[in-house]
């Protein structure tokens, strides 16, 4: 029987919420608290739902009668009406299949950037991302996302005040977006629209020690580190090779190359996914041979403790670094490369691109490019015997005059990279 006014006004619940039934599927939910709801129940391709309409009074029977027949209308034209009034009215002509809601399509192209060869750092910081958007955006089909959907989602990171990661996902967001209209899901980056309506991060450089009094003081430091004595050797190896952290801590014994004194770090371990060597010095080559007593039967050079099948964990060097007392606003892990860049050339020995060209950066310019194919090798080679040399004498004497060095033979080495 159809509800009434009267009934409606009167209905109260004591143990539980009431439901009374006005036909073909609408329902006054009544709760203890007084509350009154509509809903809609119905089948849509073959599963159960419920459709909430709207709370009486505001809703009256009239109104709520209306809202029935819209919802059972849009249901015979093949449109689920929860799907519509949740995304829009476009959403109308969008059906949720397998693989076009805005979740399916990212992890889609997470497969695709694995597949390529990306990092799984790099993945876990994607995935981290985009956990920040699948809140709003991860059940919508992507052919309904507008650039205000997904501005939202930056604006609350922005309001968070981390700039850098809101940056970080409209990259993300553009780089998804774009692989959906190569695989024909959309016609459009919504994202693009969004480049500059986000307040732009201020550039934050990495501390570092970047004199030679101050490095004398950070290396003798270092020498007396009384922790654990695979983490000393890991502070040594990133003063004397100023490699980026992760291709230190997740460096495997078969890269190495003791009868050559080369280090090769793959692509897939690089931040420019394209191979690294490292020329290692005599004094390298001696902290290797002690550290290969300590770790040499498992995978990693620094392994993780109490799990060798792990790499050494992206903080621990930094803590170290703690310990010994330097603060987060002195010196870092990465400061190591700042360190090493900044006395290589204030040293005024080194070709400025043999410089670059062994912190791994890579020429931007593409005629310029061209012209430093030759990677400097025989040079990198004599500079990192000097550079070990030059620090292992900062650490004994702070006062000496860098650059006092002369440049030390090369070794027999052969390599075209």
């Amino acid at each position: 029987m159809p509800l009434t006014h009267i009934q409606i006004a009167a209905a109260k619940a004591s143990n539980g919420a009431l439901k009374l039934s006005d036909g073909r599927g609408l329902t006054l939910v009544v709760q203890p608290s007084g509350s009154k709801v509509w809903r809609l129940k119905y089948r849509y391709e073959g599963k159960q739902k419920t459709l909430h309409l709207g709370h009486w009074p505001k809703v009256g029977i009239s109104e709520a009668r209306i809202r029935r027949e819209d919802a059972r209308k849009l249901i015979e034209e093949g449109t689920d009406p929860a799907l519509v009034k949740r995304f829009g009215p476009v959403a109308a002509k969008v059906k949720i299949v397998a693989g076009n809601s805005f979740r399916a399509v990212a992890e889609e192209w997470l497969e695709k950037c694995e597949r390529e060869g990306l990092s799984q750092v790099t993945l876990n910081k994607i995935r981290w991302l985009l956990d920040k958007a699948y809140p709003a955006l991860g059940s919508k089909p992507i052919e309904v996302i507008r650039p205000l959907d997904a501005l939202a989602v930056l604006k609350k990171l922005e309001a968070e005040g981390i700039l850098e990661s809101a940056r970080r996902l409209r990259s993300v967001l553009s780089r998804i977006f774009r692989f959906a209209v190569a695989t024909g899901r959309i016609e459009r980056d919504v994202a693009a629209d969004l480049r500059g309506a986000i307040a732009t991060p201020k550039g934050k450089n990495l501390a570092a020690i970047t004199t030679a009094r101050e490095a004398g003081v950070l290396l003798r430091a270092i020498e007396n580190y009384s922790g654990h004595e695979i983490t000393a050797i890991a502070l040594e190896c990133s003063a004397h090779l100023f490699v980026r952290p992760g291709e230190l801590r997740q460096a495997e014994w078969p890269e190495l190359d003791a009868d050559e004194a080369i280090w090769a770090i793959p692509p897939e371990k690089t931040k420019m996914r394209r191979p690294h060597w490292v020329p290692l010095s005599r004094q390298m080559m001696e902290k290797l041979h002690r550290l290969h007593d300590l770790t040499g039967g498992g995978k990693y050079l620094f392994p993780c403790l109490g799990n060798d099948d792990m790499p050494m964990s992206e903080n621990t060097v930094n803590l170290a670094l703690r310990r010994l007392g330097f603060g987060q606003d002195q010196m870092t892990a990465h400061g190591f490369r700042a360190m090493a860049a900044t006395l290589l050339n204030e040293s005024g020995q080194w070709h400025p691109d043999a410089i670059e060209r062994q912190l791994a950066h890579i020429e931007t310019n593409e005629v310029r490019r061209a012209y430093t194919r030759g990677e400097y090798w025989p040079e990198r080679v004599r500079m990192m015997q000097w550079w070990s040399d030059h620090i292992e004498e900062l650490r004994r004497a702070p006062l000496v005059q860098r650059g006092s060095f002369g440049s030390v033979p090369t070794p027999p080495v052969r390599l075209v990279s």
